[in-house]
C-alpha cells in the first residue's frame, strides 16, 4: 500500500500506483480530489506529453502545483492516463 500524505492529511492510498520516473501514480478514485485544485500550470515531457497540475489544500494550508497529472499522455506513457502523482514536500511511500 502506498500512501501520498502532506500537512497531517493522507491525500491518497493505493495498492494500485504506477511507478515511472520514481513517482508514484495513483487512480483518481483512490485520491481524495476534493483536496486538489486545477492550477493553469502546465509543463511538456518529450516522451510522456503534457502534465496539468493541481495544487493541494490541507487543513487550511495550499500547496502550489503539488500534484500532476497527464490527462492525456502519449502512447509510452498511456498506463499513467488521468492519474495523480505528488511532489513538493508530499511524502509518499
Amino acid at each position: 500500500m502506498v500512501k501520498a500524505s502532506w500537512n497531517g492529511e493522507t491525500i491518497a492510498q493505493s495498492d494500485d500506483t504506477v511507478e515511472v520516473e520514481g513517482n508514484h501514480y495513483f487512480p483518481r478514485e483512490h485520491v481524495k480530489m476534493d483536496r486538489l485544485v486545477p492550477s493553469d500550470t502546465r509543463s511538456h515531457c518529450p516522451w510522456k506529453g503534457e502534465a496539468r497540475y493541481f495544487s493541494i489544500k490541507a487543513d487550511g494550508v495550499t500547496n502550489a502545483d503539488a500534484a500532476w497529472s497527464y490527462e492525456e499522455p502519449k502512447e509510452a506513457a498511456s498506463q499513467i492516463k488521468r492519474r495523480i502523482a505528488f511532489w513538493k514536500g508530499v511524502e509518499v511511500g
